[in-house]
């Protein structure tokens, strides 16, 4: 959600949020709720957006792609993140943790693409 705070304004003064009525409406309340509570040093109560398996998954996948960006290889990778033990216990090629770590890597670029917007929104019932 953006955050814009007009010239003049006040921090210090009561401020106002703009909130669009459209399908992202009711996260968009959660999202001012969160800020007000922050900004007046409130308990912000854990986002319920992702579960911790998620949010697990989420750094892992941004390590892989931080680490490929930066020249490592899917090896390196895998070791960086599973040890050097579990890399090391089958051959590299056909193992299904190079497999994970590609899809980690593919997962990662995927969110630095734009995917993350969809982790910010809430799943709705059909």
């Amino acid at each position: 959600m953006p955050f814009v705070l007009l010239d003049g304004a006040d921090p210090d003064a009561p401020l106002a949020a703009l909130i669009p009525l459209d399908e992202e409406t009711l996260s968009r309340i959660e999202a001012v709720t969160r800020l007000w509570r922050a900004w007046n040093g409130r308990i912000v109560p854990r986002d319920t957006r992702l579960t911790l398996d998620q949010r697990r998954r989420l750094r892992l996948k941004i390590r892989a792609a931080d680490g490929r960006m930066n020249g490592a290889s899917y090896r390196e990778i895998g070791i960086a993140i599973f040890g050097e033990v579990r890399v090391s216990a089958e051959p590299w090629k056909t193992s299904s943790l190079r497999d994970t770590v590609i899809e980690l890597v593919q997962g990662g670029f995927d969110l630095i693409a734009g995917g993350y917007l969809k982790l910010l929104r809430h799943r709705r019932r059909s």
